[in-house]
């Protein structure tokens, strides 16, 4: 299955600094001192999001009849 969306980055600048995160998904933010810093550490801060989703949601869907398929973004 295909989406054809992305996720929205924002980034503010505070002083010297950015923050930074994703719209849609809470919790996903992060800060740099250069807007750069701050869009890289965004995608390592989605990434890990995303590898400790993945773990929770192993935990949870132990002894559970499910059906998993593969979502791909499309930009």
């Amino acid at each position: 299955m295909d989406i054809h969306s992305g996720l929205t980055a924002v980034f503010e600048q505070h002083g010297n600094d950015y923050i930074a995160y994703i719209e849609e998904m809470p919790g996903v933010n992060t800060q740099g001192a250069t807007m750069e810093e701050a869009r890289t550490n965004l995608l390592d801060a989605l990434e890990l999001t995303i590898e400790v989703r993945r773990e929770i949601a192993l935990e949870e869907q132990v002894g559970k009849s499910i059906t998993k398929e593969e979502i791909k973004m499309v930009a």
